[in-house]
């Protein structure tokens, strides 16, 4: 997989997983206020970014690489965080392979399909039937903009980078991926797979006030768990590491500052 290393590789490391279809390059508007703390990780998963693709796009079997990539690295207990979807990859990591993931941060992350909510129409167009592969293939940068901002409740700057990772990807690999994901989480909720870990891992769920891909309440769905903390940015939408880049940073650095390094190095508060 291709791999970003970002920031003092002495700091705590923090692994960053993007969601269906993007890449590391959604990480970017958060990337100067993280990398000045940690060892920022980002991951682009099998078949997006610039990461070849895959035999299988199950979620257990995309851990599994990122599993192998931080063995590679040298790097155990881990802050690990995923948006949207990055969140499931996650949540299998820690569950595969609990040495490596010291706390995890979900970031618009759905529970369960029951908080699925209807896709905006620009993303139905692009990505079903009759016209989803043609219109795929004939995507522009701006229809890719156009794209990720009517999952934002606000107005965003989308970085070339991560339009660039969108182009990375296939249309049948993006439809495979979709149906990894809700393969998934037909199998068991998240907060069911986070309150099953062997050991209880600190949590971090953060949520748009105003997500439009997920029902903003079932945040709250996370709150039963233990050692978990629940942040709802109000007039946010599914988007948080755009929309409100500085907010989710600070977050996750106060977030992580209370974790240490497999290692035994002290965090580096924010």
């Amino acid at each position: 997989m291709h791999v970003t290393r970002d920031g003092p590789r002495h700091a705590p490391p923090l692994v960053l997983v993007h969601g269906s279809g993007a890449s590391g390059g959604s990480w970017s508007a958060m990337l100067p206020l993280l990398a000045a703390h940690r060892h920022v990780v980002r991951v682009d998963l099998p078949g997006c970014g610039k990461s070849p693709s895959s035999p299988s796009y199950a979620v257990p079997a995309q851990a599994a690489r990122v599993a192998a990539l931080l063995d590679d690295l040298g790097i155990a207990a881990a802050a690990v965080a995923g948006h949207s979807s990055g969140g499931y990859v996650a949540t299998s990591l820690a569950e595969q392979r609990p040495d490596l993931v010291g706390s995890l941060a979900l970031i618009s992350t759905g529970p369960s399909l029951d908080a699925l909510l209807p896709e905006p129409f620009i993303l139905r167009a692009l990505l079903g039937p009759p016209f989803g592969p043609l219109l795929w293939a004939l995507r522009s940068d701006a229809w890719i903009r156009k794209g990720i901002r009517a999952t934002a409740a606000r107005p965003v700057e989308v970085p070339d980078e991560l339009v660039a990772g969108v182009r990375g990807i296939t249309y049948r690999t993006f439809r495979k991926v979709l149906r990894a994901n809700r393969a998934y989480l037909s199998e068991r909720g998240v907060p069911e797979r986070l309150a099953a870990l062997p050991a209880p891992t600190p949590v971090l769920v953060v949520s748009g006030g105003s997500d439009p891909r997920w029902e903003p309440a079932a945040a709250r769905w996370y709150e039963p768990v233990p050692r978990t903390r629940v942040e709802v940015l109000a007039g946010v939408g599914h988007v948080p590491l755009l929309e409100a880049p500085e907010a989710t940073s600070e977050l996750l650095l106060a977030f992580t500052a209370t974790t240490t390094t497999a290692s035994g190095v002290p965090p580096v508060a924010p």
